[in-house]
């Protein structure tokens, strides 16, 4: 319907939002590295700030937009959105890295009540047969922003100058205390761009008319605590550990191609910005594919793909191994998904809290880099990339376990 094209142009900027807003993280991991004196355990902080509020946060932002409407959690959520974005200034003023990951854990407050309103929402406006459609069209938004955001990241936030222990020691320390200064307030200008933007979206939807979702019930094939539903335990469980796999081959990939093939940090970024473009066309290629390869199938043979993917960059040098972990992005791209589908068929009227399960699985996203920056700092980053590859082998037992499925419906984006 006409009167919906505003709104639903107000919900696909959403996912643009959101997806710019976690894929510049990759960036802020070595920025903040450098700018703070971090150890990559430290660095690895930033992810867990952010994927610990969806796991937080997920349960509530559904009961609020119970009580108030999926329009006043979005307000909410745009609000906590720019108050975080807002606050880097205050961050990089002070350089104090705790007031960094409170900035960034208030973000992600707002980002998980976006996620919980957007994807059902984008849904239902309009006709119910074009759906999918545009859906498929708010998730290619969703891409582009995970593509831009590494992009302008790398041109407008890293500033490309190395600081090794041989040029620190060189420094005095009120050389070394202004280098520092500088390196952090390179965010305040696009954060406060990023927290303006975000407020005028914010005013927009105050002001245009959203219709209200009506929870539709439909029939479930399954009784009892949803606890004791082995395919959404698993679905769960394999979630948790794609989301932990796929934060940490993108937060570390700037620091692995330093290391393996001596790349600058800024043309790293450029290379993480094709590697998600990948990643963007890989859903579309995916979603192509699905009409004569079963979802499950193919989530399985993706998985393998990465799983040799990530050994080969792992024993590997140069230019090879970096792109070796860039087809790694394009492979990833189906799994959240796919397995968010597969996870919750068949639960019927329960769905949306079948739902709020694997959303919170999310929460992967901040145990699993932590864990690697560990074995990074313990051994390096080149053999740290282990530990996305053992992720990937629970995916891909999740898989083998749904191999009997022939089709799902892919309904949500991340």
């Amino acid at each position: 319907m006409r009167k919906n094209q505003f709104a639903v142009v107000l919900i696909i900027s959403l996912f643009f939002l959101w997806g710019f807003a976690l894929n510049l993280n990759p960036i802020l991991i070595p920025h903040l590295k450098k700018a703070c004196q971090l150890s990559d355990t430290q660095s690895a902080f930033i992810d867990s700030a952010s994927y610990i509020a969806y796991f937080l946060l997920a349960i509530p932002a559904g009961k609020f937009m119970k009580k108030f409407g999926y329009k006043g959690g979005i307000v909410l959520g745009l609000l906590l959105f720019a108050t975080g974005a807002f606050l880097f200034y205050p961050a990089a003023v002070t350089r104090s890295y705790i007031f960094f990951l409170i900035a960034l854990f208030i973000i992600a407050s707002g980002l998980a009540f976006l996620e919980t309103a957007a994807n059902p929402y984008i849904t239902v406006l309009g006709d119910e047969k074009g759906a999918t459609q545009r859906l498929n069209f708010a998730q290619s938004f969703n891409g582009l922003a995970a593509t831009l955001a590494p992009l302008l990241g790398g041109m407008f936030i890293l500033s490309g100058q190395k600081l090794d222990a041989k040029a620190e020691a060189a420094m005095s320390p009120e050389q070394l205390n202004t280098y520092l200064n500088h390196e952090a307030s390179s965010v305040k200008i696009p954060f406060l761009i990023i927290g303006a933007v975000v407020l005028l979206v914010a005013v927009f939807l105050i002001r245009t008319p959203l219709p209200e979702i009506e929870d539709r019930e439909g029939d479930s094939d399954s009784t009892g605590s949803l606890f004791g539903e082995k395919n959404l335990m698993l679905g769960v469980v394999a979630q948790f550990f794609y989301v932990g796999a796929q934060v940490c081959v993108g937060s570390f990939f700037i620091r692995f191609s330093a290391q393996v093939a001596g790349i600058a940090e800024k043309s790293a970024a450029m290379y993480l910005s094709g590697a998600l473009l990948g990643f963007m066309a890989g859903r579309f290629i995916g979603t192509f594919l699905m009409q004569y390869i079963s979802p499950s199938k193919l989530l399985a043979i993706y998985s393998l793909i990465n799983i040799a993917l990530i050994f080969a960059a792992v024993t590997m040098n140069g230019m090879a191994a970096v792109y070796a972990l860039m087809g790694v992005v394009f492979f990833m791209s189906i799994m959240f998904p796919t397995i968010f589908s597969l996870s919750i068929r068949g639960l019927g009227s329960r769905m949306k809290e079948g739902s709020s399960l694997v959303i919170m699985a999310i929460v992967g996203g901040a145990v699993f880099p932590v864990i690697m920056g560990k074995v990074s700092d313990m051994t390096n980053i080149h053999t740290a990339y282990i530990v996305p590859a053992a992720c990937f082998a629970v995916v891909f037992y999740f898989a083998l376990t749904n191999l009997k499925v022939k089709k799902i419906k892919l309904t949500v984006a991340h």
